[in-house]
C-alpha cells in the first residue's frame, strides 16, 4: 500500500491504482480516529462527493467506516460543490466532512478532503494528526464498519439535502436590487461537475437571462480539465459570443474555483476579479475589514486597500491561510490568484459559486463591462498586470536550480532597488517601484513557478527575463 499524505487540500490519487475502496476505508479509518480523538462523535461527520467517476460509491465506503466508529454521518444525497458540503457542516453545526472530490485535477483521479467543524479548509495540525491517524491504521490494520442500513436503527445515519438552504445563504450576500433594474443575459459553464444546476437557478431566480453549456455529469469532464483557466474556457468563449452574453461564467469540478469570461469573449484572471471585487465591496456594502490574500495573489489589492483606510494579511499559499483570516480576523475579502475567494458572512471556504454571483451582481448594479471597470480601476489606482510563468526542467537540473535561487540576493532589477527580500514560501522580491517577483517550486514535478506583477506586460516579460537568466532558469 502507498503511502497516504494530505497535500495542499486533501489527499488525491489515481482510481484504481492507489484510489481504492481500501485505502478510502483507511483514510476514513484515520479520520475516524481523529474526530473520536476531537471528542466531535456526537456531533457528527458530513459526507459530500462530486461528479467524478464512482465518487457516489466511494463516499458511501467512507460512510460503513464512520458508522462503524459510532459517528453520526450525514450523506448527501446527490453530488454537491465543495461549498455546499462546508456550508452542511454549518448548517448540520457537525464537527466537520469528508468530501469526494480531486477539484480541478485530471478525470482519472479522486480524492478525499477534510472540512473541520469551522467549515473551511483543514489547517496543517488538523492533517498532520490525521496523518498520524491513518499511519497507525495502517500498522494495525483495524478498520471498523456498520451498514447503513444496521446504522438507522441507532440513529446514526441520516441522508440529507441542503440546496436550498445553502442557495438561501448566498443569495442573501447579494444585492438584489442590482439584478431588478439592470437583468443581464449569462452564460454558464459548469464544465461537468458538481456545480450543475446552481447557478442557473440562482441567476435565473433574480431575472436574468441565462443560457448554460456542459451543464450535466461527464465523469471525463468532456475530454479536458475541469479547471476553469485561459485556456479551458474555448467552448464558453464561442458561447459567450454566439449568444452576445454580457458575462460567462465556469466553474471547476467541485465548484470551489471560478472563471470569467466578459462580453467580448476575453478571460478575466482571478487577480484582475479580486481587485474589482474589492473596489465593489467597498463602494456597495458599509461593513470594513482586513483583506487576507496569498503571497502569490496581486498587490493591487493592498493600493486598494491602503487608500480606503483598511489593512492586507499576507498568508502562505493555500486557501487554508485565507479560511483562517476570513475566520479569525473578520476580512471583507479573502482571495488567491488561482482563482479561489470568499467574503465576510459566508463560510470561510473558497466558494466558486459565490465568486461568479458576485461578478454579476457587479455587472448589473453598475452597467459597466468588465473592460470599462478595469480601465476605471487603473486610472484611480494606478496600471498593473501580473503574470504567471511555469517552467519545466529536467530532473538533474532542479537542485541546481534550488542553490541558485537561495544565493540570488539582487540589488535592483532593471536598474529599480530592490525593497525587500522573503524566503518564507519561495523567494519573493519587491522592487521600491511596486513590482514583484515570487519564485516557486513545485513540489511534486521538476518544475518552477514564476510569478512577476509590474506596470505592464513588456516590463513584466523584461522582468522574468532578467530573472530567469539569474538563476539559470530558462
Amino acid at each position: 500500500m502507498s503511502e497516504i499524505k494530505f497535500g495542499t487540500d486533501g489527499w488525491r490519487a489515481i482510481i484504481a491504482r492507489d484510489f481504492t475502496f481500501e485505502n478510502c476505508r483507511v483514510v476514513a479509518q484515520g479520520i475516524a480516529g481523529y474526530v473520536n480523538n476531537q471528542q466531535l462523535t456526537k456531533k457528527g461527520i458530513v459526507i459530500g462527493y462530486d461528479h467524478r467517476f464512482m465518487s457516489e460509491d466511494f463516499a458511501r465506503e467512507c460512510a460503513h467506516v464512520l458508522l462503524g466508529n459510532g459517528i453520526k454521518t450525514f450523506l448527501l444525497c446527490k453530488a454537491a460543490p465543495t461549498p455546499v458540503t462546508a456550508f452542511a457542516v454549518r448548517h448540520k453545526q457537525a464537527g466537520g466532512a469528508i468530501m469526494i472530490t480531486a477539484s480541478h485535477n485530471p478525470p482519472e483521479y479522486n480524492g478525499i478532503k477534510f472540512i473541520p467543524e469551522y467549515a473551511g479548509p483543514a489547517l496543517p495540525d488538523v492533517t498532520d494528526a490525521i496523518e498520524a491517524e491513518i499511519a497507525h491504521v495502517m500498522e494495525s490494520h483495524k478498520i471498523y464498519e456498520l451498514s447503513i442500513e444496521d446504522a438507522a436503527q441507532f440513529d446514526l445515519f441520516e441522508e440529507i439535502d441542503v440546496d436550498r438552504e445553502y442557495c438561501q445563504q448566498v443569495t442573501n450576500l447579494l444585492l438584489p436590487q442590482s439584478f431588478a433594474k439592470n437583468p443581464i443575459k449569462i452564460t454558464i459553464d459548469p464544465m461537468f461537475g458538481a456545480g450543475c444546476g446552481y447557478l442557473d437557478k440562482i441567476l435565473t431566480g433574480l431575472g436574468c437571462e441565462v443560457r448554460t453549456i456542459n451543464n450535466y455529469r461527464d465523469p471525463l469532464f468532456g475530454g479536458s480539465l475541469p479547471e476553469p483557466t485561459d485556456e479551458n474556457l474555448s467552448d464558453l468563449k464561442r458561447a459567450v459570443c454566439s449568444y452576445k452574453s454580457d458575462l460567462g461564467l465556469a466553474l471547476d469540478g467541485d465548484a470551489d474555483r471560478f472563471g470569467i469570461i466578459d462580453n467580448e469573449g476575453n478571460f478575466v484572471s482571478a487577480n484582475q476579479f479580486l481587485s474589482l471585487l474589492l473596489e465593489h465591496l467597498l463602494t456597495t456594502r458599509t461593513f470594513r475589514g482586513p483583506v487576507a490574500r496569498s503571497l502569490a495573489t496581486t498587490h493591487m489589492l493592498d493600493r486598494i486597500a491602503q487608500q480606503n483606510g483598511i489593512t492586507v494579511i499576507e498568508t502562505p499559499v493555500g486557501f487554508k491561510y485565507v479560511g483562517e483570516g476570513l475566520r479569525e480576523k473578520g476580512c471583507i475579502l479573502g482571495g488567491e490568484e488561482s482563482g479561489g475567494l470568499s467574503i465576510f458572512g459566508h463560510i470561510p471556504e473558497k466558494d466558486g459559486i459565490l465568486a461568479c454571483l458576485l461578478a454579476a451582481e457587479m455587472l448589473a448594479g453598475t452597467g459597466k463591462s468588465f473592460a470599462r471597470l478595469t480601465e476605471e480601476l487603473n486610472k484611480k489606482y494606478g496600471a498593473w498586470d501580473s503574470r504567471r510563468l511555469d517552467i519545466k526542467v529536467k530532473p538533474e537540473e532542479k537542485l541546481n536550480i534550488l542553490n541558485k535561487i537561495s544565493e540570488y540576493k539582487p540589488k535592483s532589477i532593471l536598474g529599480v532597488g530592490v525593497q525587500s527580500i522573503s524566503n518564507r514560501e519561495g523567494l519573493k522580491i519587491v522592487l521600491e517601484d511596486g513590482s514583484w517577483i515570487l519564485i516557486r517550486a513545485s513540489g511534486t514535478e521538476p518544475m518552477f513557478r514564476l510569478y512577476v506583477e509590474s506596470t505592464s506586460l513588456d516590463r513584466i516579460r523584461d522582468i522574468q527575463a532578467e530573472v530567469s537568466s539569474a538563476i539559470s532558469l530558462k
